[in-house]
């Protein structure tokens, strides 16, 4: 079609110039599959029909439509009969199509049989060496100033983005760097596994290629590298603090600074370079205490020791043994502050915060709160410990001095800015014993599930400095995740365990979703666990008892013999409920 059309002058090749991939395409019944970026681009171009973007697997064309069609769910300007007819048109084209290979470089192996397929699937490599010439059209002036939006990282905190990304009227297309096989496999973003975010050149040479308008940084670590710098210097417009803001968490002892310069309430400390004076004042001060790293430690560099010895075992990983890399040649040993440990976010301009909803998470890896710090082992929201007397004592004192501080010293913050409380036991009151500056994982995966606003359309005005008169609609729902993590975690883990059914753990209820933090595919097409954290399981119901019953049945349907999981996510907050109706 395409080739004819550059023949025949409808179409002029600068704009649209296929290369015939042979060894690339698979039919079946006559169906092709669009599986490429540029093949979409080119089908928009020739068509004039937007595909949403939509990503189609080895599966039945009936499965290929229900994909379809759920893409596009939520838009305003769509009904289903206007889908319908695009899908029509998909099917009806003649464009070479590209066999979908997984994002660990794997070929996945169809689940789901196309019929004969009697030639081998090419390798990524070969895709990607037979697709560089291909050009992407511009986007198009006609889509209503919807953006196409890069969500930077591989976890589920970025899936997560990229579900409700996905689902914002007023973005276009989604893309994921590097991302993981379970967000290329559910649709939500095509996931761009060979880009290296830690390169800013690269990132930015595909931002351009793909004509990229927004990018949101997911994790910490290219945060505090400086990754929003180099694309703001760029002109792309970039969702997250620069680097210098960035220390809020990256740096311990700068973030202490700002709390004493501008009167913020935190838990007593001083730092430390020198273990044996680390262990003097230890010692001087007493247990139950915390040592904490310096710099970054993907959530587990806060250590609560209740005896002396454990204390002194703490400050030799950090400060002799370097057990958390280059962030271990300074510490804070920090006092210990009893109460409820919770979690406060707003979105930041610059100048005007605005609150997110309440939220809770489990930090500890074991039932009960107890075992070692992790990155985050479940969460839910909204939280009841947070009251609306307390949120307003936190903007006020707390994340509202930081943004007037972080402004007064040059480097104003813009992003997701997230404050680690104890609501103290015996004050009432709330101290703050951390930052984020991004989005907490797995507190976004609840976050996602009950927004309701233009996700696109916030984060939009958050770089542009117009946060001020925005509000955020949130759905009345309580939402909560369960992580499944393999088993030896946050210590030693092992890889490569397979993972089944899990589809039909999201079938369980109607509100449940499986956000992916770190899976691959095996040679069989299998899921199987490639990190720590592996499966975020999110489900949302009228109240935190349903929400919890959703997201455990979908739990115990899931096939993992090498995951496990804490067994009383939310247990503090129900708890509390069953004191109320006691009362």
């Amino acid at each position: 079609m395409i080739q004819n059309m550059i023949k025949e002058g409808k179409i002029a090749p600068a704009k649209v110039s296929i290369k015939l991939l042979p060894k690339a395409t698979q039919e079946s019944r006559n169906d092709k599959f669009l599986l490429n970026e540029e093949s979409r681009s080119a089908f928009e171009a020739v068509t004039k029909i937007e595909t949403e973007f939509a990503l189609f697997f080895a599966c039945p064309v009936e499965e290929m439509e229900r994909r379809f069609l759920s893409r596009s769910q939520g838009r305003e300007d769509d009904n289903v009969e206007a889908i319908r007819k695009r899908f029509e048109a998909f099917l009806g084209s003649s464009l070479s199509v590209i066999e979908h290979c997984n994002s660990w470089g794997n070929v996945r192996k169809p689940s789901r049989l196309l019929g004969s397929l009697s030639t081998p699937l090419p390798s990524l490599a070969a895709v990607q060496s037979m697709s560089k010439s291909v050009p992407v059209p511009p986007p198009s002036s006609g889509d209503g100033g919807r953006v196409v939006a890069l969500v930077i990282g591989a976890g589920g905190r970025e899936h997560a983005l990229c579900f409700a990304l996905q689902r914002s009227p007023s973005c276009k297309a989604v893309f994921c760097a590097p991302g993981n096989a379970g967000i290329s496999s559910s649709g939500n973003a095509v996931c761009l596994p060979g880009l290296d975010i830690s390169d800013s050149s690269a990132v930015i040479s595909v931002c351009r290629e793909l004509g990229i308008d927004l990018v949101v940084v997911g994790p910490e670590a290219p945060l505090v590298s400086g990754i929003v710098d180099d694309l703001a210097r760029a002109g792309i417009l970039t969702f997250g603090p620069s680097s210098k803001a960035a220390a809020l968490e990256g740096s311990k002892t700068f973030f202490k600074s700002i709390c004493d310069k501008y009167n913020i309430p935190t838990a007593k400390y001083k730092t430390f370079t020198d273990p044996s004076e680390a262990k003097q004042y230890i010692k001087k001060e007493g247990a139950p205490i915390v040592v904490k790293t310096h710099g970054l430690a993907a959530g587990k560099g806060a250590i609560v020791v209740m005896m002396l010895e454990e204390a002194y075992d703490a400050v030799d990983s950090m400060l002799v043994k370097g057990a958390f890399g280059s962030g271990c040649g300074k510490l804070i040993v920090e006092e210990f502050l009893e109460g409820d440990e919770v979690s406060f976010y707003a979105l930041v301009d610059g100048e005007t915060a605005i609150p997110l909803a309440s939220v809770q998470d489990h930090k500890r890896v074991g039932d009960g709160d107890t075992g070692l710090n992790t990155g985050g082992m479940g969460a839910y929201s909204p939280a009841p410990v947070l009251t609306p007397e307390l949120q307003s004592f936190v903007m006020k004192s707390i994340i509202l001095p930081t943004v007037k501080g972080m402004a007064a010293e040059g480097c104003k913050f813009v992003g997701v800015l997230g404050a680690g409380l104890i609501i103290e036991k015996k004050s009432g009151f709330a101290k703050l014993i951390e930052y984020d500056v991004r989005f907490g994982d797995p507190e976004c995966q609840v976050f996602m599930l009950r927004l309701k606003s233009d996700l696109a359309r916030v984060l939009l005005a958050a770089c542009r400095g117009e946060l001020s008169g925005v509000t955020l609609d949130w759905s009345p729902e309580t939402a909560m995740v369960v992580v499944m993590a393999s088993r030896g975690y946050p210590g030693n883990y092992q890889a490569g365990s397979v993972i089944q059914n899990l589809e039909a753990a999201e079938m369980v209820a109607p509100s449940v979703k499986i956000f992916h933090g770190g899976t691959a595919f095996d040679s069989d097409g299998n899921f199987i666990a490639a990190s720590g954290r592996v499966l975020g399981v999110t489900a949302k119901g009228r109240n935190l008892e349903e929400a919890r019953e959703r997201a455990y049945n979908a739990v115990e349907a899931i096939d993992w013999r090498g995951g496990f999981y804490r067994h009383d996510i939310g247990w503090r907050a129900l708890t509390k409920t069953e004191v109320e109706k006691e009362g």
